[in-house]
């Protein structure tokens, strides 16, 4: 039974867009592994911390930050 887990920042995501990914990584697995694994293709869209508790490159990374980028606005 696969089990995929899919950390986002939390506070930038919405609901429908927690559900679009699960929904679209179940659909990236059954178009591998066969459409019988459907029904046992777990997936977890994870909320993990806000900004200031991650980092990249050292640097620390807002939600506010990652917010801009997701709506492409510039750094």
């Amino acid at each position: 039974m696969p089990f995929i887990n899919v950390k986002v920042m939390g506070g930038v995501l919405s609901q429908d867009q927690r559900t679009d990914i699960a929904e679209r990584m179940t659909e990236a697995f059954v178009a591998v592994a066969g459409e019988p694994a459907r029904p046992v293709t777990w997936v977890v869209v994870e909320e993990v911390g806000g900004g200031g508790d991650w980092t990249m490159g050292g640097n620390v990374v807002t939600t506010e930050a990652v917010k801009d980028l997701l709506a492409g606005t510039p750094a």
